[in-house]
């Protein structure tokens, strides 16, 4: 369904695909509305942002409910096929204490909201302690409970995910996985040199070009993804888990607060601050990568990750010529 979906988002708008061609949706933020009732434009400096937020979330809205509000698409967990279930149940994480559930989204900065979770629980001291993460030990998944367990904390608990830009957080799997560890290298890497590239078959995996990783995602059943590349809709399946809020990663600490004050944690937990070692994906780097890929690749790709730069207002990205020289 997911995937007949996409194409039938694509093809009901007849100038999309042409629109992603020439670039035009690239720059196209949302679409200006009204200030909901009650902003009050405080003063100069801070009342632009809140309004560009507020718009950004109410867009946000409206297109999940529009989306999700078709006949043909799920209205819980139980209405999924078995797969999709079983994806998005082990990625919901259970909070009994502070009644909460958050479906984490591999480079969202998954593996901080861990952290946090961990401490709230008390298996974990601080969110500074150092250390390996380990993403499945003192976690509960909504995934390993009962029927009734399940239906009733997606019923009566607050449910939030964070998002990302879908091309920056592929290049950000792509870097980490690819670049620094060596089980995805060995498990994936070179499979995809050997795949893609004549004469591969002595490549340690060390050496993916992001071209050759854009190519196998293209060639990827979408629900058979590794969830480190698989899009957040697949994961998180918005339809049939009525989130009561997404954060993104861009407002990442602001939006983390909000979390923390609505789920009333102890003062003492923050969100946790960025590693020193940790290399961000910037815009120029972001640019420099698409400029410097087949555009054939990243348009075919498109179409995949389409719900998630639609559903979450995120702009397509920008991969003219003219772009591209500067």
């Amino acid at each position: 369904l997911p995937s007949m979906l996409m194409f039938g988002v694509i093809l009901a708008s007849s100038g999309l695909l042409l629109m992603i061609e020439r670039g035009i949706l690239a720059q196209v933020g949302p679409p200006p509305l009204h200030p909901p009732a009650g902003l009050s434009r405080r003063d100069g400096r801070d009342s632009t942002a809140e309004l560009e937020l507020e718009v950004l979330r109410d867009t946000r809205n409206r297109t999940i409910r529009a989306l999700c509000g078709q006949r043909s698409m799920p209205r819980s967990v139980w209405e999924l096929p078995p797969g999709q279930r079983r994806t998005v149940l082990r990625h919901l994480l259970v909070s009994d204490k502070y009644r909460f559930l958050y479906c984490y989204v591999p480079k969202v900065a998954c593996s901080n909201w861990k952290r946090i979770l961990k401490v709230l629980d008390g298996a974990l001291e601080s969110v500074d302690v150092q250390g390996k993460m380990d993403h499945k030990s003192d976690l509960v998944f909504l995934g390993d409970m009962k029927p009734e367990e399940i239906s009733y904390r997606l019923k009566h608990y607050y449910k939030f995910i964070f998002v990302r830009n879908p091309m920056e957080r592929l290049l950000s799997a792509y870097r980490n996985k690819f670049g620094e560890i060596k089980e995805y290298q060995q498990k994936y890497g070179v499979e995809i040199v050997r795949r893609y590239r004549k004469n591969g078959g002595n490549s340690a995996g060390d050496d993916v070009s992001f071209s050759e990783f854009l190519q196998y995602l293209l060639d990827e059943d979408v629900e058979r993804m590794n969830e480190h590349w698989m899009p957040i809709y697949n994961l998180c399946q918005p339809c049939a888990v009525r989130y009561d809020f997404i954060g993104s990663y861009e407002r990442l600490h602001a939006d983390a607060n909000h979390v923390l004050e609505h789920i009333q944690s102890p003062s003492f937990v923050r969100f946790p601050e960025r590693q020193a070692w940790y290399k961000p994906v910037t815009a120029e780097t972001l640019h420099y990568y698409l400029c410097n890929t087949q555009r054939r690749l990243i348009k075919e790709l498109l179409p995949k990750y389409i719900l998630d730069f639609s559903l979450f207002a995120y702009p397509l990205p920008n991969i003219t010529s003219e772009f591209c020289r500067q």
